[in-house]
């Protein structure tokens, strides 16, 4: 992760269109719905993006302070996230 980017934590419920990684190259899924995204934008412009890419029925974006403690999400994801996603 560059030192200007933040890193996203996305929760997105029933969204119409799926988050294309394309879109989000630095995109990490944990699970489904559950993503986290590296990016240099600010929280609002991420989160306007989300919201029209994807038209969720619910979204959440957080910026976060360092890199999140988890486990149980997809296989993976801990080493990418190590490796900057």
């Amino acid at each position: 992760m560059a030192e200007t980017d933040t890193l996203y934590l996305i929760y997105l419920r029933a969204p119409q269109t799926p988050l294309d990684p394309a879109e989000f190259d630095r995109l990490l899924t944990l699970e489904d719905g559950l993503y986290l995204i590296a990016s240099p934008l600010s929280r609002s412009k991420v989160y306007h993006g989300v919201k029209h890419a994807t038209r969720p029925e619910a979204l959440l974006v957080a910026p976060l302070a360092d890199d999140p403690k988890f486990m149980g999400m997809e296989e993976g994801a801990l080493k990418a996230l190590r490796a900057g996603l």
